[in-house]
């Protein structure tokens, strides 16, 4: 059957602003030739010129967080428990059914850098859609950052997923979430501007917070959300299996039949 695959994932490359400062991925590439004497060792007695062209394999270093890339957090990244004081649940034990389900896209581009977004939100654009939610699909989030991917401002921008946004899709039977932005939260610098303000702890990484009650994963620095119509396609999103870590990579693509 016909179909067409949009990827969601952004690249592991060097040099993209798509992490705060310090956070920062890097990738070393060995060629054919600079490989080349790492391979000889495998093989006593070979040389060189006994290889195809001489020539060895190729061959990367990464040095990165579980967080660079495009990944899915578990539970476990946004505290010790979840479902009101089960012990959370680490990537490699989050469900694989939650991985591959149908997608719903909920389209905040229009609110503004650092807004939060409420239940009411949520709800409106699920009514402008024509959408209602079911257990288990994948919602993701298209904000204005996702079209800054790149840019020097990318992390710094979109819309982020309140407690009370997030709670509305939880206890709808949704599990997977994902944003097109550095955070499933509003960006840091505009939540810390209003903590100056009024020193509230509880708008501080809301949105993660909301697994303690009821425990999720959300895959965060999604691309090519304006690709997706609102429904109709499904999500694959399966995590690296990391033992024991707080996430994984995934390279996140959207399936739609024709």
């Amino acid at each position: 059957m016909p179909r067409t695959i949009i990827d969601l994932s952004i690249p592991i490359a060097n040099g993209i602003p798509a992490d705060p400062p310090g956070q920062d991925l890097s990738v070393t590439y060995f060629d054919h030739q600079q490989s080349l004497e790492a391979m000889l060792k495998f093989f006593p007695g070979l040389k060189a010129e006994d290889l195809p062209d001489g020539q060895g394999w190729a061959v990367e270093r990464v040095n990165l967080s579980t967080h660079n890339g495009t990944h899915l957090d578990a539970p476990w990244h946004y505290h010790p428990t979840q479902d009101r004081g089960k012990p959370a649940m680490r990537i490699d034990e989050v469900p694989l059914e939650w991985c591959f389900q149908p997608g719903v896209k909920l389209d905040f581009r229009h609110f503004e850098d650092g807004y939060v977004t409420t239940a009411s939100d949520v709800e409106a654009e699920l009514k402008r859609i024509g959408h209602e939610l079911k257990p288990l699909e994948i919602v993701v989030v298209n904000t204005s950052a996702g079209a800054k991917f790149g840019r020097q401002d990318y992390v710094a921008s979109g819309c982020g997923m309140g407690y009370e946004a997030t709670m509305y899709l939880l206890e709808k039977g949704v599990r997977v979430t994902g944003t097109d932005g550095w955070s499933w939260d509003a960006p840091f610098v505009h939540t810390a501007r209003k903590y100056a303000e009024t020193h509230d702890a509880s708008i501080i990484w809301e949105g993660h917070k909301a697994g303690r009650h009821i425990g999720y994963s959300h895959i965060e620095k999604l691309h090519n959300l304006e690709k997706l119509p609102a429904d109709g396609f499904m999500i694959s999103c399966f995590p690296v299996k990391i033992e024991k870590a707080s996430a994984g990579w995934t390279r996140a693509v959207a399936i739609m039949e024709d």
